[in-house]
């Protein structure tokens, strides 16, 4: 078959799965994002095979996060941001660390070396923002007291990807640098990025979107839109940031001016579509096999997670001054391992830190934890 036409057929397999299942999972009253895992479960390499075109698949399910923090910037402002910056740096920075470490200890408990034992503790670590958020908008919970701490949490992950990135390589000897010397370089480097997506914002967004409303061109709008929320991904790319950490910025800048409504309707049904396909494409990497064949490890590295996330954000929450209803709420809502977790384990993988075998368990691991989080989210978030 001609590649653009397998193309076409893989995005008509796609979209015939999720209508299907996701409206069956409706149905019985079960959150769509675990539709969506299943349908690419069905459909993927391990399970009927039916899609050929999987790394453009995987490429465009990027963007689904990418409009989502986007659209969570949308929903803040620079001073609500300012009013979280405990919860952001103290919580998320506190959440990170202790968890880091007692995945280390948990590690090489295991038997596993030093250096292993620090990635499978920065990757499990970190939380999924797209399932995470998806949640709670699921529940209209984001500003909850949990949703609000849960965002918190999640920004501040996307700023410990930089660090846990420049690290995997050090472990593996392939930097002439320091460990010093790379960490404040990426953080140099992630100054400038966000500097010059605020420049930029501030300088033109206000008078672009003016002559735009001016034309009263729907398309023209949207696909300024587009431009602002690729355009800010791209730097942050750029930078050896995370696409999303680019559009949540330009979300915040948008924020500040009178056509933030407007954006967001022109954004919800690109976030949709594409947060979707993000979560099939998860559910396509469930290795049958492997799970089956690893199950009983599988089971208990997956509950050992949970458990212990969950009780780090409990006890974190009651020195913060949570109650105890909320912080066992947020904390079995952010017990999964992310989406980040996947790059840092292949990054790993690639460059011989970590055992093909134990990155492929972990990214099991990962995605059976992903899966189950709309699952322990039944509780009511206040």
């Amino acid at each position: 078959m001609h590649s653009g036409s397998q193309h076409l057929f893989d995005i008509i397999i796609l979209l015939s799965a999720a209508v299907f299942i996701v409206i069956a999972f409706w149905k019985m009253n079960i959150s769509p994002v675990l539709g969506y895992f299943v349908a690419g479960a069905v459909i993927g390499s391990h399970g009927f095979n039916l899609i050929h075109s999987a790394e453009v698949m995987d490429n465009l399910a990027e963007f689904g996060v990418v409009f989502l923090l986007f659209i969570i910037g949308l929903e803040l402002t620079f001073e609500r941001l300012i009013a979280m910056r405990i919860h952001v740096f103290g919580f998320g920075s506190l959440q990170v660390i202790v968890t880091m470490v007692a995945i280390w200890c948990i590690s090489l408990a295991f038997g596993v070396s030093t250096n292993i034992a620090t990635v499978i503790g920065g990757g499990l670590a970190l939380s999924s923002t797209a399932i995470v958020l998806q949640v709670l908008q699921e529940k209209g919970s984001q500003a909850s007291q949990v949703g609000r701490l849960s965002i918190a949490v999640l920004l501040m992950q996307d700023f410990a990807v930089v660090p846990l990135i420049v690290l995997v390589p050090l472990l593996a000897g392939n930097s002439e640098h320091s460990l010093i010397s790379s960490l404040a370089g990426s953080l140099v480097q992630a100054a400038i990025a966000l500097v010059l997506i605020f420049i930029t914002g501030r300088l033109l967004l206000r008078p672009l979107f003016s002559v735009i409303a001016k034309m009263e061109s729907n398309e023209v709008f949207i696909s300024t839109t587009l431009l602002i929320v690729l355009g800010a991904a791209f730097i942050t790319e750029q930078f050896h940031l995370s696409l999303a950490l680019g559009a949540f910025v330009a979300g915040l800048l948008v924020a500040e001016t009178e056509y933030r409504h407007s954006v967001e309707h022109a954004v919800l049904p690109f976030k949709d579509l594409f947060l979707g396909l993000f979560f099939m494409t998860v559910g396509m990497s469930i290795n049958t096999e492997l799970l089956l064949n690893k199950l009983p490890l599988i089971t208990l590295l997956s509950i050992i997670l949970i458990v212990l996330k969950t009780s780090i954000i409990y006890i974190l929450c009651r020195f913060f001054g949570f109650k105890s209803a909320p912080a066992i709420q947020a904390g079995l809502l952010l017990s999964q391992g992310g989406e980040f977790a996947f790059i840092l384990f292949r990054l790993a993988d690639e460059l011989n830190v970590l055992p093909s075998e134990i990155a492929q368990v972990l990214m099991m691991v990962t995605t059976v934890t992903m899966a189950f989080t709309p699952l322990l989210s039944v509780l009511e978030i206040g």
